[in-house]
């Protein structure tokens, strides 16, 4: 069996030999996330990096709230150790049919269910391991948020799809779980749901989740017993066990997701109060994401209400507003790939949230 350090340097020779041949590299984890990143280019000679080898959690100190894992662990493994101390990952990444790996995750920059209330990705990642487009092993950052000073290129590869580099390891700041969890449902339309959560959003109410539906919202509570029941008490909702729930949406399982012949799925980052369009629409972060099937382009339409929109089932990072044609992004892409060897598939860098 391989050792992690011979694992690094078959990974580092791998890269160096292809900038030494300008051979692209397609890095792949379990390729869960395909479908995001289309290719654009016809480029039949890229060489395939496989990262699924180089796993294993490598350092944890519950005490700390900091863990350190290879790109290739599971999500699923990783959060089944972390559950073990009674803690999670924070920015509940969709793991996609159960596959999704850290690098995956960290490289999609895609948070879950309660991205507004525990903080997205990004703000988890304290220090990265990688491989840059010349074949050269670099760490940036650390396992404290201390350590981040100056440019935080750690926190750069969030949402790169591994346009910067070949991710080697993660270390990626934890939370305890919380002590209870309670979903409270009620049979809104939309326009009344966005009206109850724009009033409890003034509230201290320890809401961790948002989600309408099908003329249902949902709301999470999460933290002490206390704290919920008095949430609970006070929102005057249903209160069932809505952990399938949750776990659904977070993966993308729910019935929503699956629509045909409804047109592309739009996956909208707006102002919370933005009007609601007629098309199919799902709503989470209390208002801020919302999830549209339409057959029209609405990008400008996002941009206008301050936001942006991304069609998410195919080419979801080409359409991003950090396009590569900024030339801020083309020169730190240079910098880091000046060959631009690294996932010809994913030549940009994007700003999932």
């Amino acid at each position: 069996m391989r050792t992690d350090t011979d694992q690094k340097d078959r990974l580092v020779e791998a890269v160096a030999e292809a900038y030494a041949e300008r051979l692209s590299l397609q890095i792949v984890g379990s390729g869960s996330k395909v479908f995001l990143t289309e290719p654009t280019t016809s480029d039949t000679q890229a060489r395939l990096l496989s990262l699924t080898e180089h796993r294993g959690v490598t350092e944890y100190v519950p005490e700390e709230l900091v863990v350190t894992a290879r790109s290739g662990t599971t999500l699923k493994e990783l959060e089944q150790q972390l559950a073990r101390a009674g803690q999670m990952l924070p920015f509940e990444p969709p793991r996609f049919a159960g596959a999704g790996t850290l690098g995956g995750a960290v490289a999609s920059g895609l948070s879950g269910p309660g991205r507004p209330w525990y903080g997205a990705l990004r703000d988890a990642v304290l220090g990265v391991e990688m491989i840059n487009g010349r074949g050269e092993f670099l760490r940036f950052g650390g396992q404290v948020m201390k350590n981040v000073a100056g440019y935080d290129v750690s926190r750069l590869q969030a949402g790169a799809f591994g346009a910067l580099g070949v991710l080697l390891s993660v270390s990626i700041k934890t939370l305890p779980k919380p002590a209870v969890e309670s979903t409270c449902i009620f049979e809104l339309k939309a326009d009344a749901a966005l009206e109850k959560l724009r009033a409890w959003a003034r509230l201290p109410l320890p809401i961790t989740a948002t989600c309408h539906v099908d003329n249902q919202l949902s709301v999470r509570l999460s933290g002490s017993e206390a704290s919920v029941s008095w949430g609970v008490e006070h929102i005057e909702g249903d209160s069932v066990n809505g952990e399938a729930f949750w776990s659904q949406l977070r993966n993308h399982e729910h019935g929503f997701f699956n629509k045909e012949g409804e047109g592309i799925l739009w996956r909208l980052s707006v102002p919370p109060d933005t009007p609601l369009t007629d098309e199919p629409t799902m709503i989470e972060w209390s208002g801020a994401l919302r999830w549209v099937y339409s057959e029209k382009v609405l990008t400008d339409w996002a941009r206008e209400q301050g936001g942006y929109a991304l069609p998410f089932n195919g080419d979801y990072r080409t359409q991003s507003l950090l396009w590569s044609n900024d030339k801020l992004h083309k020169r730190i892409k240079r910098a880091f790939d000046p060959a631009e060897i690294l996932n010809p598939f994913a030549d940009v860098v994007v700003d999932a949230n």
